[in-house]
This record gives structure tokens, C-alpha cells and sequence, in this order.
């Protein structure tokens, strides 16, 4: 698929038909955008070869496309806001920000777990946060549960991304409504104690100092280690998939809604449709080593590799539904 995403641009580029062109009012869609131009162009052209339809996007963290759509309010150019993880998209939701949409096509693609139960968003793809550790020091048999880091046999051997990011606060919202606040927190603050180092600014980093020795476990995105594994074949690294005989793996997406004000709706909710079916699923899913939403799709090769697991089965608005209550639980906890 990743040849058609190249054919696909170049038909594009050819015809002059960019993503970022000037509006050509009832032929166009507007899109705001965190996800990084490379990931999502291919779609969009993709989307405008099949279709004819243009997308004009703009892209920017989710925060600032969310304060954007408040200002500009009724006034507003965007048909679909997408984004990363349940907690951006619930909280767009609950900003009064997104339409509901009814649509059998979006039922039957998208599972329940990863649609917002008022059906204002839907997710695109998935992204499993599991355990990351150095194969030179550790066996896969010494590892089990996210919980189990909290335990002293881990001090100094733990490494964490900031509290600060989405990811995390995710992961512990979805462990406050499987956990209870109080055991939560007790297992936070045991993770904060077992850190080997400072937390790290992103996934990559913590992977290259287990690499480097620093510590000897850690937990990411599994498209993060993709990347790095691309990059070098012989990466001393393993992924291990947490929770397997409880909850599963948390799991979050990347996903979108279509807009209050959205000025071309019904187009809007064509182009929803069209990125859950199989071909988009695939393009979505390779460009960032990420797992379609579809089940009729199957993910990049390389991410089959990694092997099959269990994933949490709680809906994901959980990461919205409980983000305050995860980043003052990780506070409290001294996790930074």
C-alpha cells in the first residue's frame, strides 16, 4: 500500500491539486489536523483521486486546534477536527465542538470500544502503550503487568516518559476506572520510585537509554518502537504485551469527528466513512506502523511481527472522562 500512497501523490502533485490549495468552496474540505503532514497527505490525496473532492487541512497540536474552533465558533472554515488519542477528542467533545453522526457504515468499520458513546468522534487507527525492555538484560518471563513496575524488584531499572504527555495520563486514567483511585496511585508512586533517571520528553528517548544502560524497562507506543526497529534491524529491544491475564493492553487512537459548523457536513461524514474503509485503513495504518480500527484490515506487516495480544475492552473515552483525576492522582505521586 505504501507504493500506492506514492503513486497516489504523485498523480496529485501532478495535477496541482495540494492539500494545503485554495478553497474552491462546494469542492473542498476543510480539515484541522494534529497528525503530521507525511502521515496524513497520502490519505487526503488518496481521498481527492478517488473522489474528486479536495481537502484544504491545517495542522497544528490538538490544544491549539481546539481553542481555534472555540474562537472562531460559528464563523468557522472546518468540516472535521482529527486527532491523537481519546482524551483530545472528548475533550473537543465536551467543548461543544463536534457533531453527532449516525452512520451504518461507521457502526459496522469501527468498533464500539473506540467510538464515543454520543458518537462524536470515531477512531482511525489504534495505538497499543505496552512494555518496552532490554533483551541483553531481561527475559520476557520477568515481566507481567503495568502494576508489577510498581514493584521494589524494579528500582532503579524503570524508565518513564513525563506525566506531562496525553500517553500517560491516558494509561492511568483507564487504570483509576479499573483500579480504583487509591490502588492507582499506590502503583504510580511505586513506579516513581523505581525510576532509574529522570522521566524523558518522549518514547524514543526512553528507549535509547535502556539501550544505553540507563535502565532496563519502560513502557511506549508500539509505532515509536517500530520506527526505531526500522531504522535498526538488530535493535536490542523486545515489546512485551502487559496485562495479558487481566485487562489486556491499553490501547489508545487517533480518530475524528466531523464539526458543529461544519460548513459541508454531509461531505464531511463521506470522507469519515471512507477512512475507515479497507483501503484508507491500510494507508493509515502503514504510514505510522499504527493498527487499522476496521477488523477486516490487517495491520503493516512489520507490526504483525510484534505478535498478537489482548487489549483493554474499556471505551477509550475513558482517557477524557478522567484525565483531571489522572493528572492530579500523578501529582500527587511526584510523577513529573
Amino acid at each position: 500500500m505504501r507504493v500506492f500512497g506514492i503513486i497516489v501523490g504523485a498523480l496529485v502533485m501532478a495535477s496541482g491539486l495540494w492539500g494545503c490549495s485554495e478553497p474552491a468552496a462546494d469542492e473542498e474540505l476543510v480539515v484541522y489536523t494534529s497528525r503530521n503532514d507525511h502521515l496524513i497527505k497520502p490519505v487526503f490525496d488518496a481521498y481527492t483521486e478517488a473522489t474528486g473532492v479536495r481537502i484544504r487541512y491545517i495542522t497544528d497540536n490538538a490544544s491549539a486546534l481546539t481553542a481555534r474552533l472555540q474562537a472562531e465558533g460559528e464563523r468557522s472554515p472546518a468540516d472535521m477536527l482529527i486527532t491523537v488519542d481519546a482524551g483530545n477528542l472528548w475533550n473537543a467533545a465536551e467543548k461543544g465542538l463536534l457533531s453527532p453522526v449516525e452512520s451504518v457504515v461507521l457502526k459496522n468499520n469501527v468498533p464500539d470500544a473506540l467510538t464515543d458513546p454520543k458518537n462524536q468522534w470515531y477512531g482511525l487507527t489504534v495505538r497499543a502503550r505496552t512494555l518496552v525492555y532490554s533483551k541483553d538484560r531481561l527475559q520476557p518471563s520477568e515481566l507481567s503487568t503495568y502494576e508489577d513496575l510498581a514493584d521494589p524488584k524494579w528500582k532503579g531499572r524503570l524508565c518513564l516518559r513525563t506525566s506531562k504527555k496525553v500517553y500517560n495520563q491516558s494509561l492511568v486514567a483507564t487504570m483509576i476506572e479499573r483500579l480504583g483511585e487509591e490502588k492507582t496511585e499506590e502503583i504510580v508512586r511505586g513506579w516513581v520510585a523505581n525510576l532509574a533517571t529522570d522521566v524523558f520528553s518522549n518514547d524514543t528517548a526512553l528507549m535509547e537509554a535502556i539501550v544505553a544502560g540507563q535502565c532496563d524497562v519502560g513502557i511506549v507506543n508500539t509505532y515509536y518502537y517500530g520506527r526505531m526497529k526500522r531504522d535498526n534491524p538488530q535493535l536490542p529491544l523486545g515489546l512485551f504485551w502487559a496485562n495479558q491475564e487481566s485487562s489486556g493492553v491499553h490501547v489508545n487512537i487517533s480518530g475524528a469527528g466531523v464539526t458543529v459548523n461544519a460548513p459541508h457536513p454531509e461531505k464531511a461524514k463521506a470522507l469519515l466513512e471512507w477512512m475507515t474503509q479497507p483501503a484508507a485503513q491500510q494507508l493509515l495504518a502503514d504510514r505510522n506502523l499504527e493498527y487499522p480500527v476496521n477488523a477486516s484490515v490487517k495491520p503493516p506487516e512489520e507490526v504483525r511481527s510484534w505478535g498478537e495480544f489482548k487489549s483493554d475492552d474499556l471505551n477509550v473515552s475513558v482517557a477524557g472522562a478522567l484525565q483531571v483525576e489522572a493528572v492530579k492522582l500523578m501529582d500527587r505521586a511526584g510523577y513529573r
